[in-house]
C-alpha cells in the first residue's frame, strides 16, 4: 500500500493521523512486521474455574512435536494436576516434562531450580506475572528468592532445553535438580564437577498400573553448566550429601554450588532420551552444540513461524487472530517426536528399535478433528505417525488407544482405525497398508483377552489390552450390552464408527468381502435407538432395555462414556442420512436438534459433540450451523488465562477452533467429505505442501464481520456452490472457496442433499 501526500508541508498530528489509518488499514496483513508466532498466546488454557477441569495448557518452550517440554513448575504435577496453572504465584523448578494431557502422567521427567542462601532440596519463590515473558520458543520469569531476585530462560529444540539464570551477588548459589520424586520407581543422578555434568535418569511413570510393566524403561538426561562447581552433592528426602557423586533411589536429586556475582548468568544445556545417558548427550551435541542461549532461541523462533505461517489469515480481530495462532500451536505438540536420530525405545516391547516414532496420541479425541488437520498442515510427517502406530502394532500386538507411553486403556473404541482410514481416502501414502488393514482387521474382529468377564471398568489396573472391550458381544449380538460391559452405549456407537473407517482401509487392499461385512456393522448403532423414548438406550443381553441405567439427566451415566443421552444422541457420523431416517427424517431431526441445543444438553467443552454444530447442514437448514458455529466459537475460546472451555486433549479442542475458523469441518473422518460453517476471517490461505498438494486453498468471506455470519452466497472456483459442503480434493487441487457474507440468514442456499460419505 502506498498513501499519495502533497508536497505542502504537513503537521505531525496530521502525519500521525495518516500513520494510524495505514494501521487500521492494514492490520489484519501483520504489518509492522509481525509474525504468526507473535499472535501466540501459550498463557491461554492455563487455568480454569477449578482445579482440573480447564483447557489443561502449560506455557512450555517446545518445538512442534518436541519429545520434551520445558515449562516453569508451580506445582507438583500427577495425574489430574498440570505443573503449570497460572492462579499459582510461587515456582517451585523447571520441569522437563512429557505429561501430554491434565488427565495422563507424566513419565521420566526431570527438573531443576536455582536457589541462593541456604542449600534446600525442595523450594519456591513468589512471581508475579507482569513479570513473565511467553512464546512457543521462549520463556521468561523474575522470582524473588526470600528477597533475592533471580530471573530464569527457558528455550528448546526437539530432544533438548536450554535454561539460562541470572543470580545476584551471592557467596554461595544453587542450581537444584531433582531426577525422582516417585516412591514407586527409582531415579540415579551422578555428579561430574570436572566435567561441568550431571547425568542420570527417571524410572517414573505416573500410569504405570493402567498399563503393562516394563522394567526397561528410563528418562535419561545430561546436564551441562556454564560454570565450575565449587561444591557439589547428591541428596534423598530432605537428607543432603555434600561431596557425594552418585545417588540412586526415591526421591533423589544433586546440587552444584557456586558464587555469583551481581547480574551473572549461568547457562544450563540438558540433553533428554528414552534411550541411554549417551543418546542423551548426543541428543545435546547434535542440537545444542554451543553456548549460544539466542542463537538456539532465534532457531526455535523461525521453526515456530514456519509451521504456524502454513495457514495465513487476514481480518479478525486481534483477539481473533491470538486465538486462532494459539490454537495452531495446542496443534502442532502433539503426537510427540519419540525417535532420535535413527533409532526409538519402544514402550510396547520395552526394546530399542530403528526407524521413527511418534507417542503419546489422545486418540478417542483427536481423531475428530487434530489429525485430520495434521493432514493439511504437516502431511509431511502423517506417514511417520502412522508407521509409528503399525510399529506399536507389531511390537505389543495392538495399535493403542491413549499410549502413555504404552497401553494404558483409558477410554473406549479404536480410533486408530479412523486415522489411518482418513489419511489413506485423503491421498496420503508412505506406510505400510497391508500391515495398516492387518492392525485394523484385528481392531474389528478380535475381542481382547478375558472379554467376557471383564466389565473393563474406566481406568482399572492392569490385566490386558482393552482393545474394543463388549467386542464379543457386539459380533454376536450387534450391540454390546451393559449388563456385561461398562459404558455400552458409547461402545457400540464408537465400534460401529470403526467399521466404517475399516471397510475403507479393506475397500483400498480389495477385500470386498470384508468390506461389505464392515459396513453392514456400521450400521449396528440402529440397534440401541429406542423410538419411543428417542434416545440411543442401553440393551442388555437378552434384548431388553436396562431401565436401572435409563435417565436423560446431565450428569455422567451408566452406559455412556463422559456423558448421558445427549451426548451421544448425534454421535453416528458415519451415516447422517440413516441417523436423520431413524429419527424420523429431516423435520424431526432438526427440532432434536434443536433442543439439544436450546435446552443447554451441548457440551463443547468435551469431544463427542464437537461436529453437532454442523449436523444442521445434513438436514437442510446449513444456516443454523452457521449460527451454531460461531456461538461455539465466541463461547469457549477467548484470549485469556481460562480462555478454554475444555481440556484441549492433545490439540483436538484447538483443531475444532481451526477448521470453524476456515470455515468447514471434517464431520466424518474417513470419508473425504467437509462440511462448511461459517468463516471468521476475510481471507484465510492454507499453503499445502507434499506430493498429493498441488496448490494454496483459499478461503474469502466477503462483508465477513461479528454480524455477518449467515452465508448468502458461495462460489469455489467461480463456480457457484449450492450445497454446504466440499470435498478433500477442492482443497488439495489448490482451490479458491469465495462467500458473501450477510446479518440475515439467507434460507434458500445450501439446502441441497448432502454427498454420500464413501
Amino acid at each position: 500500500m502506498s498513501v499519495a501526500i502533497k508536497s505542502r508541508p504537513v503537521s505531525f498530528s496530521a502525519m500521525l493521523m495518516a500513520l494510524c489509518c495505514m494501521v487500521n488499514l492494514c492490520g489484519a496483513l501483520n504489518v509492522l512486521g509481525q509474525e504468526p508466532v507473535d499472535d501466540v498466546n501459550p498463557m491461554i488454557g492455563t487455568t480454569g474455574p477449578t482445579e482440573n477441569d480447564y483447557g489443561g495448557m502449560i506455557p512450555g518452550a517446545a518445538t512442534p512435536f518436541g519429545m520434551t517440554h520445558w515449562t516453569a513448575m508451580t506445582r507438583e504435577n500427577k495425574i489430574s494436576v498440570y505443573s503449570y496453572n497460572h492462579k499459582d504465584t510461587t515456582i517451585q523448578g523447571f520441569i522437563g516434562t512429557h505429561q501430554p494431557a491434565i488427565w495422563m502422567g507424566d513419565y521420566g521427567q526431570v527438573s531443576l531450580m536455582p536457589q541462593v542462601g541456604e542449600l534446600k532440596t525442595a523450594k519456591k519463590s513468589s512471581f508475579r506475572h507482569q513479570d513473565e515473558i511467553s512464546t512457543p520458543y521462549y520463556y521468561a520469569l523474575k522470582m524473588d528468592d526470600e528477597g533475592q531476585p533471580l530471573k530464569a530462560e527457558l528455550t528448546a529444540t526437539t530432544r533438548a532445553g536450554f535454561l539460562r539464570f541470572t543470580f545476584p551477588a551471592s557467596r554461595a548459589s544453587h542450581i537444584v535438580v531433582t531426577a525422582n520424586r516417585s516412591r514407586q520407581f527409582e531415579g540415579f543422578i551422578q555428579i561430574n564437577p570436572q566435567g561441568r555434568e550431571i547425568t542420570g535418569y527417571n524410572a517414573d511413570r505416573m500410569s504405570s498400573e493402567l498399563g503393562p510393566p516394563l522394567p526397561n524403561f528410563k528418562g535419561y538426561f545430561v546436564m551441562q553448566f556454564s560454570k565450575p562447581f565449587t561444591s557439589s552433592g547428591t541428596w534423598e528426602g530432605d537428607d543432603i550429601h555434600p561431596g557425594s557423586s552418585r545417588q540412586r533411589g526415591h526421591l533423589v536429586g544433586g546440587y552444584a554450588s557456586f558464587p555469583t556475582t551481581q547480574g551473572e548468568t549461568v547457562e544450563v544445556r540438558i540433553g533428554t532420551s528414552f534411550i541411554s545417558i549417551e543418546q542423551a548427550r548426543d541428543n545435546l551435541r547434535r542440537e545444542i552444540p554451543g553456548w549460544n542461549f539466542d542463537r538456539v532461541k532465534a532457531q526455535s523462533r523461525r521453526i515456530w513461524n514456519e509451521a504456524l505461517g502454513r495457514i495465513r489469515i487476514q481480518g479478525g480481530s486481534q483477539d481473533e487472530r491470538v486465538n486462532f495462532y494459539t490454537a495452531m500451536y495446542h496443534s502442532l505438540l502433539f503426537p510427540r517426536t519419540f525417535s532420535e536420530y535413527g533409532r526409538y525405545y519402544s514402550a510396547f516391547d520395552d526394546r530399542v528399535h530403528n526407524g521413527v516414532s511418534y507417542n503419546d496420541y489422545s486418540l478417542w479425541d483427536t481423531f475428530r478433528a487434530e489429525h485430520p488437520l495434521l493432514l493439511l498442515i504437516q502431511p509431511e510427517r502423517v506417514p511417520g505417525m502412522i508407521t509409528a502406530l503399525l510399529q506399536m502394532y507389531t511390537e505389543g500386538g495392538w495399535m493403542p488407544k491413549w499410549p502413555n507411553p504404552t497401553y494404558s486403556n483409558i477410554m473406549i473404541g479404536t480410533h486408530a482405525d479412523s486415522v489411518i482410514a482418513d489419511a489413506y481416502v485423503k491421498g496420503i501414502r508412505g506406510f505400510d497398508l497391508k500391515t495398516a488393514y492387518a492392525a485394523t482387521y484385528k481392531d474389528a474382529m478380535t475381542p481382547p483377552d478375558g472379554d467376557t468377564h471383564n466389565r473393563w471398568l474406566d481406568r482399572a489396573p492392569w490385566t490386558a489390552f482393552e482393545a474394543r472391550g463388549g467386542l464379543t458381544w457386539y459380533k454376536s449380538l450387534g450391540y454390546v450390552p451393559q449388563d456385561k460391559t461398562d459404558e455400552s452405549v458409547s461402545r457400540t456407537l464408537e465400534f460401529a464408527y470403526d467399521d466404517f473407517c475399516v471397510a475403507q482401509i479393506a475397500k483400498a487392499v480389495g477385500k470386498r468381502g470384508d468390506y461389505e461385512l464392515l459396513m453392514k456393522r456400521s450400521r449396528n448403532y440402529k440397534n440401541l435407538y429406542d423410538p419411543v423414548k428417542g434416545f440411543m438406550r442401553p440393551k442388555k443381553a437378552d434384548g431388553s432395555w436396562d431401565e436401572e441405567s435409563w435417565s436423560t439427566r446431565e450428569e455422567r451415566m451408566p452406559g455412556f462414556t463422559e456423558g448421558g443421552p445427549w451426548t451421544y444422541l448425534f454421535c453416528e457420523m458415519q451415516d447422517i442420512p440413516g441417523m436423520i431416517a431413524l429419527m424420523g427424517g429431516r423435520e424431526n431431526f432438526v427440532a432434536k436438534l434443536d433442543e439439544n441445543f436450546s435446552g443447554g444438553h451441548y457440551r463443547h467443552s468435551n469431544e463427542p459433540g464437537h461436529h453437532y454444530t454442523y449436523l444442521y447442514d445434513y438436514a437442510g437448514q446449513p444456516w443454523k450451523t452457521q449460527e451454531k458455529v460461531r456461538e461455539a466459537m465466541v463461547l469457549n475460546y477467548r484470549n485469556a488465562p481460562d480462555g478454554l472451555s475444555g481440556n484441549d486433549d492433545c490439540g483436538q479442542m484447538s483443531a475444532w477452533y481451526i477448521f470453524s475458523a476456515l470455515g468447514f469441518y471434517p464431520v466424518t473422518p474417513g470419508s473425504t467429505l467437509y462440511a462448511i460453517g461459517t468463516p471468521l476471517f476475510e481471507r484465510a490461505t492454507i499453503l499445502l505442501k507434499g506430493p498429493y498438494r498441488k496448490g494454496p486453498f483459499t478461503v474469502i468471506a466477503k462483508h465477513q464481520s461479528p454480524q455477518n455470519k449467515y452465508i448468502q452466497s458461495a462460489t469455489l472456483n467461480g463456480k457457484p456452490l449450492t450445497v454446504p459442503f466440499i470435498r478433500h480434493a477442492d482443497i488439495a487441487n489448490g482451490s479458491t472457496l469465495v462467500f458473501v457474507m450477510g446479518a440475515q440468514p439467507n434460507k434458500n442456499w445450501g439446502r441441497g442433499r448432502a454427498p454420500r460419505t464413501e
